[in-house]
């Protein structure tokens, strides 16, 4: 768990509070006097139409290391925490523009990814920033890398090694992005894979994976899941930016999975580099499958 500076979460700081009252009790009051409807959490101004951005949960294979309601009983604005080891990559979870925030008070070095209309997307406890401010970038794009070891730069006030993910309203309000994320929910393309989380492949991974290979690597078979030469030489090439030096034949073999595995090791993956997939590399090759852009 971790306790983030209110007033640095939005990248300055704010009015301080009335005497008796939390800054949290008057955003509530402010919303109510000025007409604000409130649903989940969510709050939106009568009048004001706000275009919702594609946001999608990046982390949803890490577990939740500390709830929205345990940020809150423990007196931050709100957030949630995922469990992952430091130098993780960090997926924008939508498209935006990049400001970065280092040593942002007790939420220590924060990526804010600006959203479309006015919403934001906060990580923070970062070991790492990757982009410049400005920086335009899609859904997928790692924008950072995750820290939070206690007492290394950039961590705040973590306790352990995790990332800090909230969102905040056009309104300037933290709400909680699973929520939002629930609420608001992608459609079309390609599901995501299960295998994220269970770390058995199927026909979904294996369609992310044509598709991914698609758009990057020429594969032009059909997108029906059963993986054959084609969809394997497509691998092969995109391979060789991970150490792959053998031929494009279209017969994966170990060096093939090593190099999936250099990949996965980006993703999550923390097992040995030996070309034997398991699940825990199919779980981490499978969280950079179902990034937005692979839909």
């Amino acid at each position: 768990m971790d306790h983030e500076n209110p007033s640095g979460c939005c990248g300055g700081p704010s009015a301080p509070p009335q005497a008796g009252l939390s800054r949290r009790t008057l955003l509530r009051g402010a919303a109510l006097t000025t007409g604000a409807l409130t649903v989940g959490g969510v709050v939106g101004l009568p009048g004001m139409a706000h275009a919702a951005p594609a946001i999608y949960n990046p982390f949803a294979g890490y577990p939740i290391t500390g709830t929205w309601e345990e940020h809150i009983r423990s007196g931050s604005l709100g957030g949630i925490d995922f469990g992952m080891g430091v130098g993780t990559n960090l997926p924008a979870c939508g498209a935006g523009t990049i400001q970065n925030i280092p040593n942002n008070g007790t939420g220590g070095h924060t990526v804010t990814i600006h959203h479309a209309d006015g919403y934001r997307s906060q990580y923070m406890h970062l070991s790492q920033f990757l982009l410049s401010d400005g920086t335009a970038v899609a859904a997928g794009t790692v924008v950072g890398r995750s820290g939070g070891a206690v007492g290394a730069p950039g961590s705040g006030s973590s306790t352990g090694p995790h990332l800090h993910w909230h969102m905040i309203n056009p309104s300037g309000v933290r709400i909680d992005p699973l929520v939002y994320v629930g609420q608001n929910p992608g459609g079309g393309g390609l599901p995501k894979t299960t295998t994220e989380q269970d770390g058995i492949p199927g026909p979904i991974c294996y369609k992310r994976m044509q598709n991914w290979l698609r758009i990057t690597s020429g594969y032009t078979g059909p997108i029906d899941g059963v993986p054959g030469v084609n969809t394997y030489a497509a691998l092969q090439r995109a391979m060789r930016g991970y150490g792959y030096t053998g031929p494009i034949d279209g017969v994966p073999g170990v060096n093939t999975w090593k190099a999936v595995q250099r990949l996965a090791s980006g993703w999550g993956y923390t097992g040995p580099v030996d070309g034997v997939m398991g699940p825990n590399s199919w779980r981490g090759f499978a969280r950079f499958l179902n990034q937005d852009q692979w839909d």
